[in-house]
């Protein structure tokens, strides 16, 4: 397995571009100067071996140095020995709300895309659990099982939409159940389930569902999307934006419904929270997820890591020195007669 040990030196190698722009630059502005001088021939003769072609390398030599060090400096390693590990790990269902009413866009840019940024967050700062991901409208939908894939997780609820969705609603009694039928029944660790919805048109069943399932060891956690006041929800159709409307023919507002966040959170033993709570929503998960009874799982992983940082090193140095070598004149031979 090939790493990075130290990441945050990989960032710095923005200004590799940035420099050779730089140069280019220069060199167009060096060439307008001189071009006002005189012509090419002329100037040939005022700088007798100057080779322009060198310049370009000489800068090309440092600059590649420059990216070897910092490669060398974020120290690249390869895994060489792979051993078991044990290790104590949560699961946690993350259920995410892809109602219409999401669109709405009382926080911007709206209550899905609002979501999908949080929950993006959450996948990285729970790493060490093993997490799996469910989309809820009309009817809950398992999108990844419970692993330790977090990527995938984050690409999962990356590509949600409303068009994911075939029927329309807020199933989160059938969330809540999906959840407890994904988990191992054998496995008698405590469990994590974070649901976000603007708990809309919710079904009524859903405060006892979470009952039950704090009956059987999952804890429910709950992240309110979108505002008191409301907004009208929008949906595309035949190219254009337009509202969802009722029978009568006035544009539906969705508003969260804050009352039934909270009373969800506290039948499943959980916590709530409204998405306005930023990173400080992360922090309280992190804390109360650290706080389930955990499993104790064996899993192969690399112990031993060998660092190849000297060879970038190396090459960076060898750039340098290549660079402080050429020159930028060639040499120029000197006729001279004798008298």
């Amino acid at each position: 397995m090939f790493r990075f040990e130290y990441v945050e030196y990989l960032w710095m190698l923005w200004i590799i571009p940035i420099l050779a722009g730089l140069y280019v630059a220069y060199w167009y502005w060096r060439q307008r100067q001189l071009g006002a001088l005189g012509s090419q021939s002329l100037l040939s003769r005022l700088i007798p071996g100057w080779a322009k072609n060198r310049q370009h390398i000489k800068i090309a030599l440092l600059i590649l140095g420059l990216a070897f060090f910092l490669i060398g400096y974020a120290n690249p390693q390869w895994g060489n020995k792979k051993a078991k590990v044990k290790a104590k790990s949560s699961d946690v269902f993350i259920a995410l709300d892809i109602s219409q009413s999401m669109m709405a866009e009382d926080i911007s840019p709206n209550r899905l895309e609002r979501s999908k940024r949080l929950l993006q967050n959450i996948v990285r700062s729970l790493k060490g659990n093993r997490i799996g991901i469910i989309f809820f409208a009309g009817n809950a939908y398992l999108q990844m099982p419970l692993s330790n894939d977090y990527s995938a997780a984050e690409l999962f609820i990356n590509s949600a939409n409303t068009n994911q969705a075939t029927t329309q609603g807020t199933a989160i009694t059938e969330a809540i159940d999906l959840a407890l039928r994904a988990y191992e029944p054998e496995k008698n660790n405590q469990r994590g389930l974070i649901i976000i919805t603007d708990g809309e048109d919710h079904d009524g069943d859903a405060i006892a569902k979470a009952q039950e399932a704090k009956e059987q060891g999952m804890k429910i956690f709950t992240i309110g999307v979108g505002t008191s006041e409301g907004a009208f929800v929008p949906y595309i159709a035949q190219g254009r934006q337009q509202y969802k409307r009722d029978q009568d023919g006035n544009p539906v507002k969705s508003s969260l419904n804050t009352a039934m966040i909270e009373e969800l959170a506290e039948a499943g033993g959980g916590e709530s929270y409204l998405i306005g709570e930023g990173n400080t929503i992360i922090n309280k998960l992190q804390t109360r997820i650290e706080q389930l009874q955990k499993e104790e799982v064996e899993t192969r992983a690399f112990t031993d890591y060998a660092s190849y940082f000297q060879y970038f090193l190396i090459l960076g140095l060898l750039c340098i020195l290549l660079e402080f070598v050429i020159t930028e004149r060639r040499s120029v031979s000197v006729d001279s007669t004798s008298s």
